[in-house]
């Protein structure tokens, strides 16, 4: 019997939010090469290519971004070179050395006008520098023609880092009284899920005795924009309120309902970031836990 071939998974941004969730959902599935800015920084696209040429992974699993949305629109520069040209790169690499890229982007590259969930083919209008970032990258890593997916996901949120559950659950502990946005909708996606139904598509393309040409084909032969993101949906609001309903807080403040033009910011947001996940379940099987469910878990943890 021929020996299993060595996966070699070069994970990014292990220190994000996702990362550090991929870093554990991982094991096992291969010899995960961790790469903190220290090891890859992906701001020096060169440099970083030749570290990626150093380790020859046959996986690479990038969820690292520049994903402070409102400031890219004063750092445009930098959230392109993080958000498309450097996954032009990984993707350019992963064509070279015959290895699949595992990308992540995001709800933002549409403009949110459309009155049901996304799909895949959906026509995209990004509405700020972020989602402009992140489309490129998209655009950058089909042009390459390296074996890959990209995982668009939404609203995610965690344990570590900033988001918008930890900024709840610091603003509930400080005031009485909060006001959040209640009309702007999407699916609130933990970094755990995101990284659970990661490793799922991961192990489904080890199969049990997969030849290394045949893992190459099995996701040259899935190759695509796939939306990848909790069920169902809520308004920002919504969110708020579910949170203070699990957390464990001396007192619940109150949370005024306010529309968007109450809250301008820097970068303007999506008002339904609804996303089909249909084409998850067809080609992988995965049909992902709802938003609320979720929550309760990550809270409790």
């Amino acid at each position: 019997m021929s020996a299993r071939p060595r996966e070699i998974i070069l994970l990014t941004g292990v220190n994000g939010q996702v990362g550090h969730e991929l870093a554990r959902s991982l094991q096992g599935l291969g010899e995960v090469i961790q790469a903190d800015r220290a090891l890859l920084d992906l701001a020096d696209v060169e440099r970083a290519r030749q570290v990626v040429r150093d380790i020859k992974p046959t996986l690479i699993v990038n969820p690292a971004a520049y994903t402070a949305v409102d400031k890219a629109e004063e750092e445009r520069a930098l959230a392109m070179r993080l958000n498309a040209e450097a996954p032009a790169m990984l993707a350019e690499e992963a064509a070279r050395l015959g290895a699949a890229l595992l990308h992540y982007s995001t709800d933002y590259v549409f403009n949110g006008e459309k009155t049901g969930a996304y799909r895949e083919d959906d026509t995209t209008d990004p509405r700020n520098v972020y989602g402009a970032s992140k489309l490129a990258g998209e655009r950058a890593i089909a042009a390459s023609g390296c074996a890959h997916l990209i995982l668009r996901t939404s609203w995610v949120y965690g344990t570590r880092g900033k988001n918008f559950l930890l900024t709840m659950l610091r603003l509930g502990e400080q005031r009485d009284r909060l006001s959040v946005v209640a009309d702007q909708f999407g699916a609130p996606t933990w970094s755990r899920t995101i990284a659970e139904l990661t490793a799922y598509i991961v192990a489904q393309s080890r199969g049990d005795s997969r030849e290394a040409q045949a893992r190459q084909q099995w996701w040259q032969q899935r190759s695509g924009v796939y939306h990848l993101c909790a069920s169902g949906a809520t308004s920002w609001h919504g969110f708020a309120e579910a949170i203070f309903d699990d957390a464990a807080l001396p007192r619940k403040p109150v949370v005024d309902a306010i529309p968007a033009a109450s809250y301008p910011t820097p970068a303007a947001r999506p008002a339904n970031s609804r996303m089909c996940l249909d084409k998850l379940e067809q080609v992988f099987g995965l049909v992902p836990p709802d938003w609320r469910d979720a929550l309760k878990l990550c809270v409790a943890h």
